[in-house]
């Protein structure tokens, strides 16, 4: 039993760690994804099209935020970035 929850602490202060340097990356990449918001808007705006580039910037950011909730809700053991590489693969 002490073994146990011997692991199950270093699981979650390894979350906690997760938690402070992910949580850090993502909220910087939430402005860069602002930014890049409104680029796109102008862009459709003034060109009327689409830049699926930029789009998928914002998109991977919204994946990876996902990722993020399911780890640290212990939903899955999937590390969030930059604790594990991109998915850069189009899923479209």
């Amino acid at each position: 039993m002490a073994v146990k929850s011997k692991k199950e602490r270093k699981n979650i202060l390894w979350r906690l760690i997760v938690f402070i340097i992910s949580g850090i990356v993502l909220d910087i990449w939430a402005y860069a994804v602002a930014i890049v918001l409104l680029i796109n808007w102008f862009v459709v705006i003034f060109s009327g099209k689409r830049n699926k580039e930029l789009g998928y910037f914002c998109s991977l950011w919204a994946m990876e935020i996902t990722r993020f909730v399911k780890y640290l809700s212990f939903e899955t053991n999937e590390k969030p970035f930059p604790f594990k590489e991109l998915d850069l693969s189009k899923k479209n």
